[in-house]
């Protein structure tokens, strides 16, 4: 039983002593450990970052198109992006969805949940002195709540009674509300909305900013589409029609469903083009990977130049190591030293220092990603994942940055080494 873990009682002793070795050298030559942590710290620094940053970018980008709803199809004239040429002649003469439309939707799908009738457009919003110009308005139909994802803060939702009338009523985004209420309750009082006198009945709750630009409820002013239709002409404000499908219900049948009942509708011809778009977030989802192939392509060669630079400063303090402590080695195996065990300590050194500069970068990108999410709207997180990513970078660029030098001080002869005036 003994001899069974002789081999691992003397792998501990080497690694121990090895390690004992390996810290006198580190903390006796100061300037050098510092030169060497430097190095990699930055290049620790350089690859964590981009991957991060990356990391972060890409959630967030993900999380902002689940939030358009991966069950939800938009009607609307122009379909989301195509590979190659965009036939943008052939898509112009399109009508635009209208209300017709969403009431023959309504009448005969089987396979939605809830659909809704929703157009952007901007005009001046007005309260007291202060006034937005340029505020972006947004249009809505019953059922909207039913679609998108939205908390009231303050206030209350549209009645049914508000919508289907169109009466003068908004819901405000909580940054607008802000800036046009100063902080003040702005629950019942008028404002203006394109010169019309609007309430206000309720504010929504901060949100943020999207990553793919799709519009945050923050700035915007939500109205009942009738109201909406007598500030802006809605056939030129480009109407949308979004089809929620119900629980267990595919993407691909809604879209199929969708389509019959407009074809249909439309009075389209078996063998005549569709003069409608099926759009679904998946369009988006596949561009997004195709991006973030490219970008993910782009970090890889800057983290591939960053362990470059830290790996060369490393071998380079490594080979000076070696020649300085030519002497020392030849005692060492004048006094029955294996070449291993001046391999293992040479790699332990390097090691060392690599993974003690991986941690300081490590360290520096915590602190980086606290400020950066504390002071913006964008967050930025140091995920588990890239920290272990880290520390297993610096490691391998220790073993390979310290293997020649350390291959080179244990093939050393002992008579030539200790007489070397290194």
């Amino acid at each position: 039983m003994k001899k069974a873990f002789k081999p691992i009682v003397i792998l501990i002793k080497i690694a121990r002593e090895s390690m004992q070795f390996a810290y006198h050298a580190i903390s006796v030559n100061k300037l050098r450990t510092f030169l060497s942590l430097f190095g990699i710290t930055i290049g620790i620094f350089a690859i964590i970052s981009v991957f991060t940053i990356l990391d972060s970018l890409e959630k967030s980008v993900r999380d902002s198109v689940q939030a358009l709803g991966d069950n939800v199809v938009y009607v609307q004239k122009w379909p989301w992006g195509g590979d190659g040429e965009y036939p943008w002649w052939k898509y112009m003469n399109r009508p635009q969805p209208n209300l017709k439309d969403l009431a023959e939707i309504r009448r005969k799908s089987s396979l939605s949940n809830a659909s809704v009738f929703c157009i952007y457009f901007r005009k001046p919003i007005k309260y007291m002195r202060n006034e937005n110009p340029e505020a972006l308005i947004q249009g809505v139909s019953d059922d909207y709540d039913r679609i998108k994802v939205f908390d009231v803060e303050q206030g209350r939702y549209f009645s049914s009674f508000e919508l289907s009338a169109g009466r003068s009523v908004t819901i405000l985004g909580n940054k607008l509300a802000n800036d046009l209420f100063e902080g003040a309750d702005p629950i019942g009082k008028f404002m203006k909305i394109a010169g019309r006198k609007v309430m206000v009945v309720g504010v929504l709750k901060k949100e943020g900013k999207s990553a793919i630009g799709e519009n945050s409820h923050d700035e915007i002013a939500l109205v009942p589409v009738g109201l909406a239709n007598t500030m802006v002409d809605i056939e030129r404000s480009g109407p949308m029609i979004m089809v929620k499908a119900k629980d267990g219900v595919a993407t691909d049948d809604l879209v199929d469903e969708l389509r019959g009942i407009l074809r249909s509708f439309h009075r389209i011809k078996p063998l005549d083009e569709e003069n409608f778009a099926l759009n679904q977030i998946s369009f988006i989802k596949q561009s997004i990977d195709n991006i973030f192939k490219v970008i993910d392509l782009a970090g890889g060669i800057i983290a591939f130049f960053s362990i470059l630079v830290g790996g060369f400063g490393i071998a380079n303090i490594m080979f000076v190591s070696v020649k300085e402590r030519t002497n020392i080695i030849g005692i060492q195996k004048a006094l029955g030293a294996k070449r291993y065990f001046i391999l293992i300590q040479f790699l332990y050194e390097s090691v060392l220092l690599a993974v003690a500069g991986g941690i300081v970068g490590l360290l520096l990108i915590f602190i980086g990603t606290t400020i950066i999410s504390a002071t913006s709207d964008f967050s930025v997180s140091l995920t588990a994942v890239n920290v272990v990513r880290g520390v297993l970078i610096s490691a391998i660029i220790g073993i390979i940055s310290g293997f020649i030098p350390a291959w080179i001080a244990s093939r050393l002869s002992p008579v030539e080494a200790i007489n070397s005036k290194g």
